[in-house]
């Protein structure tokens, strides 16, 4: 053997050393992260998953039209209104939204109408989760947005719901308080019957407290959901407000919504700065009548939807800031009057300049009078605005001596067996009570169960510090077209027009899909070790996997993977 040359494979020295430093003992992890916008989502709608699951079609071998319906199916497992809610949502997910570092948000709100209208357009029905049919019993109280969410996710577990609604129809406040330019009846109507479709029972015209017992049905039922809504108005509490013509925001919107109440005169002062103040002047311009909202703050503390007031203004919606009433009487002859209802009226509002002072408990500069600034406005019907309250006749027992607070962590109420939700804790927009009917729901069955019910657990949302903006491209937002404003005067048709299925698929790919791999394939193609193979047969997020025998740690993957699904970790 003498003389025979014994070759060895060695690396170059730089190598070795690259390699010694990188090898740190961490690997790769692929963390599924919350994604901002089902994070600021009251619904918690996996709005990540629908849209990825629409913008992907093509890379899984999927048609158009199968990827529409499971996007539908993604996002009525957790909310059954997608098209309603696709009109009416003030899209909080579009305020946390990522791409707003890079150029615009996504258009949530337009997508989730898209998908609602083809689910409806395709005749889909909701799925169940289970086919057993539960021994035990529930009870709903109430017919609106939360009641109808509760009964939702109860019957696809397979409970036996019955709801009891005051009213000859359901809906709530969606069908007596959102006007049918903002919301058809139609739409509301289709998946209201989707919903109750699941074998829900129905019981209108009956008033838990009133004409049933609140102890009665928690005899007959193993639980009981109290959703009763907050349908009556908040008075002024100033001389006058019992008036002919004059009426609560909640009245106004139900007369018109209903039929009873076709016209509002000349001219119509509505006092609020919220969307219920906005809907009640768009209505009475609809109705013939000008109108102006008097509102005691400035033009930035409104509360409405930005959409909203930019949209009363170019129908030429008059808007009178830092006012406030004093008290209304029946009008006279004098002339005078600033903004609408100059002349002779009805009525008079005598209205106080307002100045604004230091923050309130709301963080919005607090109004103050202005000693002698009274001035009048004159008007034919006057609405108040200013929200809304439970009417808990009946059911007064419900809140603990803590109040609401303990029911809002709980869901349970003061009475053993009986969860309470919605607009009756917390006046807010539809959306909210949807979840808050979600979260009823899964105490409820917590609770029928014998299990304690306990808080899930949500995970800090992605930043955008946290993702590669530079890697997406900036696109233009695709957002939805409006009915011309000639099309709008006395005319309840829709005003925000759908966005277009090329739009709308388009849309769909400016989704950053953040803190989920999207098989951008940058980890993969950076990979020295080619430690990453990709397999689309696999689900979604699970795409990419790493052979650890490969890897050596060097963290190039987690770098360049924009969505900030790789961690480095031991």
């Amino acid at each position: 053997m003498a003389g025979n040359l014994i070759r060895i494979k060695t690396e170059p020295l730089e190598e070795r050393l690259l390699n010694a430093l990188n090898d740190s003992g961490k690997c790769p992890n692929y963390v599924r992260r919350m994604p901002p916008c089902k994070n600021a989502c009251p619904s918690s709608e996996d709005i990540r998953g629908y849209l990825t699951q629409i913008a992907q079609a093509e890379l899984f071998g999927r048609s158009r039209e199968e990827s529409l319906d499971e996007a539908w199916h993604i996002l009525t497992d957790k909310n059954p209104f997608p098209a309603v809610h696709g009109r009416v949502c003030p899209h909080p997910c579009e305020n946390s939204c990522n791409r707003n570092a890079r150029d615009r948000p996504l258009s949530i709100n337009n997508l989730e109408r898209f998908i609602g209208d083809h689910g409806l357009r395709r005749g889909l029905r909701l799925r169940r989760l289970t086919d057993r049919r539960s021994e035990k019993k529930v009870a709903v109280i109430g017919a609106g947005p939360s009641g109808l969410s509760c009964a939702y996710q109860l019957a696809r577990r397979g409970y036996p719901v019955t709801v009891y609604e005051d009213a000859g129809q359901a809906g709530g406040m969606l069908r007596t308080g959102i006007p049918h330019y903002r919301l058809p009846r139609d739409i509301l109507d289709a998946e209201i019957e989707n919903i109750l479709d699941l074998g829900i029972e129905t019981r209108y015209g009956i008033r838990a407290g009133r004409d049933v017992p609140l102890e009665q049905l928690r005899q007959e039922y193993d639980a009981v959901y109290a959703a009763v809504g907050a349908q009556a108005g908040v008075r002024l509490a100033i001389e006058g407000e019992d008036l002919p013509g004059v009426y609560s925001g909640v009245d106004f919107l139900h007369r018109v919504n209903s039929g009873s109440l076709r016209e509002a005169g000349g001219a119509v002062i509505v006092i609020g700065g919220g969307n219920a103040a906005i809907d009640a002047a768009r209505v009475a311009m609809r109705l013939g009548s000008a109108a102006t909202i008097v509102y005691r703050r400035s033009r930035m503390e409104m509360p409405a939807i930005p959409e909203e007031i930019r949209e009363a203004k170019r129908e030429n919606v008059g808007f009178e800031f830092l006012a406030a009433p004093v008290r209304i009487r029946a009008g006279g002859p004098e002339p005078g009057g600033e903004a609408a209802g100059e002349g002779p009226h009805p009525l008079e509002v005598i209205f106080i300049r307002m100045e604004l002072g230091e923050p309130d408990e709301s963080r919005r500069r607090r109004p103050v009078p202005v000693s002698g600034s009274e001035f009048i406005m004159r008007a034919d019907t006057v609405v108040a605005a200013l929200g809304q309250r439970p009417d808990l006749e009946g059911i007064e027992g419900l809140a603990g001596e803590d109040g609401w607070g303990a029911v809002q962590a709980t869901r349970e109420s003061a009475i053993s067996g009986v969860f309470i939700g919605g607009d009756v804790i917390a006046q807010r927009f539809a959306t909210y009570a949807v979840g808050e009917g979600r979260m009823a729901a899964r105490a409820i069955a917590e609770y029928l169960r014998g299990r304690t019910y306990r808080q899930p657990y949500i995970p800090a949302p992605v930043r955008p510090g946290e993702i590669q903006l530079k890697y997406y491209d900036r696109i233009p937002r695709n957002d939805h077209g409006y009915l011309p404003l000639e099309e709008r005067a006395r005319s309840f048709a829709e005003v925000n027009l759908p966005l277009p299925e090329e739009d709308a698929i388009a849309e769909t790919r400016r989704c950053m899909s953040c803190g989920l791999c999207f098989v951008c394939d940058r980890c993969r193609i950076y990979c020295c070790q080619e430690a990453i193979s990709k397999d689309l047969r696999r689900r979604p997020g699970r795409i990419m996997f790493t052979d650890y025998a490969k890897c050596v740690g060097c963290g190039t993957c987690a770098e360049v993977c924009p969505c900030h699904y790789i961690e480095m970790g031991y």
